[in-house]
């Protein structure tokens, strides 16, 4: 445990976020790769009023993610009405929002 703290600390991730499984993962570290990342995963709430839906995705291994359910951005609403609560998907994401959403 100590050395994945050290480990975090020399990342500058914040230990308390890491170790923590909240609603996003602004606490795990991210590569500095520009562009997109795919990911896989199961539509659990689309809220098309906050331009948001809720996956449960698998481990994306290129942000060093372990799966988790939580919500999501879309970089346009019209990609809400592709998707329906229970469908699996793939889907890009810039940062932690989703450009891209497709059936799997």
């Amino acid at each position: 445990m100590k050395t994945l703290l050290l480990a975090l600390a020399a990342l500058g991730v914040s230990t308390t976020g890491a170790l923590a499984h909240g609603a996003d993962h602004s606490g795990h570290a991210a590569p500095a790769a520009a562009g997109s990342v795919e990911g896989t995963g199961v539509i659990k709430k689309v809220d098309a009023k906050t331009g948001s839906v809720t996956i449960a995705h698998d481990p994306i291994k290129a942000l060093n993610w372990p799966a988790m359910t939580m919500p999501f951005k879309v970089a346009d609403k019209a990609l809400l009405a592709k998707v329906k609560v229970g469908a699996k998907v793939r889907f890009d994401l810039n940062g932690q929002v989703i450009t891209a959403i497709r059936p799997q």
